[in-house]
């Protein structure tokens, strides 16, 4: 599955869940949601640490590139 439609359903879904949270009234049900909220952010957190990864190998692989006098 591409990687940004992940992203973009989890980014909905944090969304959904961060209204449905500040609509809810007792307390039990916004712990719920909080850590529905908590779960989708480390799922995020996961994709944007790859990111961040290959971003890192790309910038060093230009690098390498611009070195070879051919």
């Amino acid at each position: 599955m591409d990687p940004e439609k992940i992203m973009d359903g989890l980014s909905k879904e944090l969304n959904s869940a961060l209204k449905a949270m500040g609509k809810a009234k007792d307390v039990n049900e916004k712990e719920a949601y909080s850590r529905i909220v908590k779960n989708i952010c480390e799922s995020l957190g996961v994709f944007f640490d790859k990111a961040s990864e290959m971003m890192s190998l790309d910038s060093d692989d230009d690098l390498d590139k611009e070195d070879i006098p051919f």
